[in-house]
């Protein structure tokens, strides 16, 4: 994430950057939704997340659970928690995802995608609503009566890929959505913005810049 970027994300919580090594590739070793999937006010975690983090969680007050497997450098075990859960779904490889995952999410649907990366390519929205950079995902969803978006990623910034994903370059709290990068550089993002403000949520762009795909900005409570 641009240091410009973080500044500006800082103004709204406790910014707190991930970083580990020898865990993931280096390309997503830093992102969010490798390690963590957040629903129902808890935040599910890759056991082997450094501990560190486990600390200042502890010290705060969030709640989390360890998932089973720990993540790895390839896929599919680099992809156990990029899962979306969302009131009605669990949007996922079913076959990749953490068991305590699928534990918890009660009585929600399970929407089985070939994406393993299912949060980099998908952006949940109010009401059965979603943006997404995955074909296959959008077939899923559109059988489920949702609403869907399609964009190309082509575009978003991912050091060391071609491109990154639309989902990954954002995050939700409260009625904001908040996007690492402005849309006036992305072909797509007149579309964007039409489909966030029927959701009548409001958009907060980071910074004067291409979308970058950060994995996620991942909002928890304290």
């Amino acid at each position: 994430m641009p240091s410009s970027a973080k500044q500006n994300l800082s103004k709204f919580g406790n910014l707190i950057e991930l970083q580990t090594s020898n865990i993931a590739y280096p390309a997503i070793s830093g992102h969010p939704d490798i390690f963590f999937c957040n629903f129902d006010s808890c935040l599910f975690t890759a056991p082997n997340l450094p501990q560190e983090y486990f600390n200042f969680f502890e010290k705060n007050s969030i709640s989390f659970r360890s998932g089973k497997k720990m993540v790895e450098s390839n896929y599919p075990g680099s992809a156990r928690y990029n899962a979306v859960v969302t009131d009605d779904f669990l949007i996922h490889n079913i076959h990749v995802t953490d068991v305590v995952i699928k534990e918890n999410v009660g009585n929600r649907f399970w929407v089985n995608v070939n994406q393993g990366y299912a949060r980099c390519n998908l952006l949940a929205l109010p009401g059965k609503r979603f943006i997404t950079s995955d074909r296959g995902i959008e077939r899923k969803l559109l059988n489920q009566q949702a609403q869907i978006l399609y964009v190309n990623p082509e575009g978003i910034v991912l050091e060391g890929f071609a491109n990154g994903f639309f989902g990954g370059c954002c995050g939700i709290f409260q009625d904001t959505v908040f996007i690492c990068g402005s849309l006036q550089y992305y072909r797509e993002g007149e579309k964007v913005k039409k489909m966030i403000n029927s959701c009548e949520l409001q958009i907060i762009e980071l910074y004067d810049g291409p979308l970058t795909d950060t994995g996620s900005i991942v909002f928890v409570p304290g």
